[in-house]
């Protein structure tokens, strides 16, 4: 399906038929992970009689699921990720398609305080990559680009983070979403500071219910760099963030 577009005093056409999923699955057992957490279990639910799953001679398959949205596979997150109130992700977007653009960075090594070698995104980099005219949605890809991200453990790894002028800067040039391939906008160990988030949405300053962040995506080698039209959906959570499928559509001339 060809899709014409009119969006902001700009028109494109859109390739619905070849969307490219930037999401990691929520899988049993071994599947992406950060914050220390444990594998996600799925396991049918049991009573003194039977065990709900059709391989135990139950009529269906019923199961009780245990995951973490924000340390178990890709997931999108509000504002409420660092206030006191929780401003639910799941009914924060009033539409689900973005304009967006597609960056590769390989990180630059930076001293720590703690004396770590830190991989930092910097102010600089994104300055030099982003287009002229902002995207609304940024999807960030670092380099190399991990093909086996789908099963990474984060945990204790110190994984590259976000410069927060960088935020604060995407921020003041109109970018509304930021898609990540990381665990998170900040460093995994920084005394509970969370620059790049605080930045991003001007938190305490502001509560901004427009902006999330999306982390643990994974951008395919087969989607360039360049302009797409993203599709943001996540399900209805009362929750700081919620599981999610960040899906690009390719722009055609």
């Amino acid at each position: 399906m060809i899709a014409e577009i009119t969006h902001r005093g700009r028109s494109f056409k859109v390739d619905f038929t070849k969307p490219i999923d930037l999401s990691l699955p929520l899988r049993e057992g071994e599947g992406v992970r950060a914050w220390y957490v444990g594998p996600v279990t799925m396991e049918p639910v049991r009573d003194d009689v039977r065990v709900f799953a059709v391989k135990d001679g139950a009529p269906v398959n019923f199961r009780n699921i245990a995951f973490n949205p924000h340390g178990h596979g890709t997931h999108t997150e509000s504002v409420g990720h660092i206030s006191a109130e929780v401003h639910p992700v799941g009914g924060l977007l009033k539409r689900y398609l973005f304009t967006a653009q597609v960056v590769s960075l390989r990180p630059e090594s930076r001293r720590a305080p703690d004396g770590k070698t830190d991989s930092v995104i910097t102010l600089e980099q994104l300055r030099n990559v982003v287009n002229e005219r902002p995207p609304e949605a940024l999807v960030m890809r670092t380099l190399p680009n991990d093909e086996l991200s789908a099963s990474h453990q984060w945990s204790g790894t110190n994984p590259c983070y976000l410069q927060s002028t960088a935020c604060a800067w995407l921020r003041s040039i109109g970018v509304k979403h930021l898609l990540l391939d990381l665990p998170s906008a900040d460093r995994e160990e920084d005394g509970g500071v969370l620059a790049a988030h605080h930045a991003f949405w001007d938190f305490p300053a502001t509560t901004d219910l427009e902006r999330t962040i999306t982390e643990m995506i994974h951008v395919p080698g087969s989607a360039i760099d360049g302009d797409y039209l993203l599709e943001l959906q996540l399900p209805h959570f009362i929750n700081d963030a919620a599981p999610s499928r960040p899906v690009l559509y390719a722009l055609l001339p």
